[in-house]
């Protein structure tokens, strides 16, 4: 049976340091395709890289960036100086792209996440303009998440989201599962088999959220501790969150599989819970464009 040790990955740099933060590959998860990290850099360093048959998104998570690539470049990436200030800058780069990421003044954070691709896509810059925020659940599991690869996007596999839960709600909930690849009778996707990476970051330094990753049969059934910068891996099975009390989570939900989707199913022992919900937290949206003008940001 798996531990909390197989999913769970702490990370190998303490906060703030430079260089990478943690690095999750296929093999390393036990599975097919999909593929993670975070890396600091320094004012001015920079960073190259291939994305062979792979493509790869980089998720500005705080500071700026340049990327001069075999694609097209990008002069300035990025303008929220931590997730919890504003909405994210974000490049895809498909197959067979050759870059370089360089740091602009103050550093930069950037999660790096990457599938086989079987098709060669246009390079797109996902700004906050891009981003859509939806307001998800009731009561105490309500829930922001905010889109940077959405199904439906110009790619082959990779689909990535925001989520941002108020301290002392649930997230992922009622529990919910893409473990097998199911189609109606119209051909439509109604689950995809997905392999899905957390990345936990918190508002204060003590911050934690507590996740369960469980099947139906009993086989898996794993309780984990994240705190920032811990990543939590879901190969199978539900996997609802809860945030610690007085504590904004935030995850950065990095998923590829069957499809481009994010067709899932619920537990049907917990299903029932959304017909109590009456209202949505006030708290949300958590994280808006208008935080980074307010704080004088372009």
């Amino acid at each position: 049976m798996p531990t909390d040790a197989r999913l769970l990955v702490r990370p190998s740099l303490p906060p703030g340091a430079p260089g990478v933060v943690t690095r999750v590959t296929a093999s390393d998860a036990g599975w097919e395709l999909l593929g993670m990290e975070v890396r600091r850099l320094a004012d001015g360093e920079a960073w190259e890289h291939e994305t062979g048959d792979c493509e790869a998104l980089l998720v500005v998570l705080g500071g700026r960036c340049a990327v001069r690539s075999s694609r097209g470049s990008w002069p300035a990436i990025g303008r929220r100086p931590h997730v919890f200030a504003g909405l994210p800058h974000a490049l895809y780069l498909p197959r067979r792209t050759a870059f370089t990421l360089r740091a602009a003044a103050g550093g930069v954070e950037v999660a790096h996440a990457w599938a086989p691709a079987d098709r060669t896509h246009l390079a797109r810059l996902v700004t906050p303009a891009d981003a859509e925020i939806e307001i998800r659940g009731g009561n105490n599991a309500t829930r922001q998440i905010t889109s940077i690869i959405p199904p439906g996007f110009d790619c082959d596999r990779l689909v990535c989201v925001e989520v941002y839960t108020p301290g002392g709600n649930w997230s992922s909930y009622p529990p919910h599962k893409h473990d097998v690849h199911r189609t109606d009778a119209a051909g439509r996707v109604v689950e995809a088999d997905l392999e899905e990476i957390y990345y936990y970051k918190f508002d204060r330094p003590t911050g934690f959220a507590v996740q369960r990753v469980y099947t139906a049969d009993g086989s898996l059934d794993v309780t984990v501790t994240a705190r920032t910068d811990d990543v939590v891996l879901v190969p199978e099975g539900y996997h609802p969150v809860s945030a610690a009390y007085g504590y904004t989570c935030y995850y950065l939900n990095v998923l590829a599989g069957s499809a481009q989707s994010l067709a899932n199913s619920e537990d049907p022992a917990h299903a029932w819970v959304k017909g109590t919900w009456t209202a949505r937290d006030p708290r949300v949206p958590l994280v808006t464009a208008e935080m980074e003008s307010e704080a004088g940001g372009p």
